[in-house]
């Protein structure tokens, strides 16, 4: 009887087992974006575009997946804090919106995890990476691992101001520039056409911020063949790159006054930057893609009076032909914000496919009718922007991400007060960078630097 009685007990376990519906799964998701607030079309997209897609597609798989979406409407800093304290807890959401730049301080206290290790060989099988260029892909990698995928990113490259150069009889259309010294050339022929004028504008100085360091110093730096760090990640504080970078900058701006000096020392110095752009005493701007979709735009302050017409672009040159990082002709570098997976999910390759999801060719097609920008994706057009299709695809190949190292922010205040005590006059380029480098050894620490002269 006993026997019997357990016997009937597990049929009836393994009946109820079968006709029981299977749990649905749940997954968070947060970024710091909200619907008519800040990053606006980000929020919808993810509300009205990424949820419904993926909680359908996973029904008609026979799987029941409940997607939460949390905005969060503080700060970055405030984000950053509470995914600090979320992830050490083993709290937080599942997918969680982050900037690349603090992908090494989390891994170095322990709060995020490669995605390969949280989702195993579904990462490496995506499909997706054959589309995301290496440099892109390391935007939210670190120590050449991803931890997670950039949204978007951006490129950076010459504006050119093609009616100014046409007029001082340069052909704008068939310019592009593969030297410094041609580059140089250029503005030296526009300064003689219009001695007023400050025809080259390369970003130097303290208040010009990260925009010294993004679209100036990097710039140029990159087109010597090195970078900030070395391949071991000490930080390289005294170079011949660092030299002739800072030699271009006193060419431009103190030699032969081929820059507007005053707007890298001023705190309104970008705005008149960008005006002298507009107003056509600048024509050749190193800035990032957004210069187009958003400084330049029509009805801005900026715009520029029949842009598509007198506005084009040319890729930055190396200092001398394949004398580049990596040996390339031309440079560029990007930055860029993504999504991370908690490292301590209960969910991780079901997150790990929401993430992969979010950045399917579908998705980031449909994120373009949101907001147009360039995608990490290769195979993701820009609607209506073939000055930005055009850009990305030339470019991104091109790019080098920048560093992600938990030392950056204090290395790049560092890399701007260099560029303007040269650009302002006060120091020879060799004693800025001998300024430069004693400030980056109180920094990071004898031990994680290198002289490479």
């Amino acid at each position: 009887m006993h026997i019997r009685q357990h016997a009937y007990w597990i049929s009836l376990t393994a009946v109820t087992a079968l006709a029981a519906p299977a749990m649905a799964a749940d997954l968070t998701i947060t970024c710091r974006c909200v619907e008519d607030g800040v990053n606006s079309e980000q929020a919808m997209w993810i509300k009205e575009s990424v949820i419904p897609a993926f909680t359908k597609m996973k029904a008609e798989a026979g799987e029941e997946v409940n997607v939460t979406f949390t905005e969060f409407a503080g700060s970055d800093e405030q984000l950053t804090q509470q995914l600090a304290l979320d992830f050490s807890t083993g709290a937080g959401p599942d997918v969680a919106g982050f900037d690349g730049f603090l992908i090494p301080s989390f891994v170095e206290g322990g709060l995020l995890k490669p995605l390969e290790e949280l989702a195993g060989d579904a990462v490496t099988s995506w499909e997706g990476w054959d589309h995301i260029s290496e440099g892109a892909t390391a935007l939210m990698s670190y120590q050449d691992q991803p931890y997670g995928i950039a949204l978007g990113t951006d490129v950076r490259m010459i504006f050119v101001r093609a009616d100014i150069l046409e007029d001082a009889g340069i052909d704008a259309e068939a310019w592009q520039p593969t030297s410094w010294e041609e580059l140089l050339d250029a503005a030296r022929t526009l300064k003689e056409k219009n001695p007023d004028s400050f025809p080259l504008q390369l970003n130097a100085g303290v208040p010009m911020g990260e925009a010294t360091t993004m679209q100036g110093y990097w710039m140029a730096l990159l087109g010597t063949g090195e970078e900030v760090t070395d391949e071991e990640g000490r930080w390289i504080v005294e170079s011949q790159g660092i030299l002739d970078t800072l030699n271009l900058y006193k060419t431009i701006y103190v030699d032969e006054k081929l820059g507007d000096q005053r707007a890298q020392l001023l705190g309104d110095g970008r705005n008149r930057t960008f005006a002298n752009f507009r107003d056509g005493t600048t024509a050749l701007l190193v800035e990032g893609d957004w210069f187009y979709r958003s400084v330049t735009a029509p009805d801005s302050e900026f715009a520029v009076e029949n842009r598509d017409e007198v506005m084009t672009w040319a890729k930055m040159p190396a200092k001398e032909p394949g004398a580049g990082l990596r040996g390339q002709d031309f440079v560029t570098i990007s930055g860029g914000t993504g999504f991370v997976l908690n490292p301590n999910t209960d969910e991780a390759e079901l997150a790990w496919e929401l993430l992969a999801f979010m950045n399917s060719k579908e998705q980031l097609t449909a994120f373009q009718d949101f907001q147009p920008r360039i995608r990490i994706r290769d195979d993701v057009p820009i609607p209506e922007a073939p000055f930005l299709t055009e850009t990305s695809q030339t470019l991104l190949p091109l790019t080098t991400a920048r560093p992600n190292s938990a030392e950056y922010n204090a290395v790049s205040a560092e890399i701007q007060r260099m560029t303007e005590a040269v650009v302002s006059g006060e120091l020879s380029p060799q004693d800025a960078m001998a300024r430069y480098r004693d400030a980056v050894v109180k920094i990071v620490g004898e031990e994680n630097t290198v002289s490479l002269l």
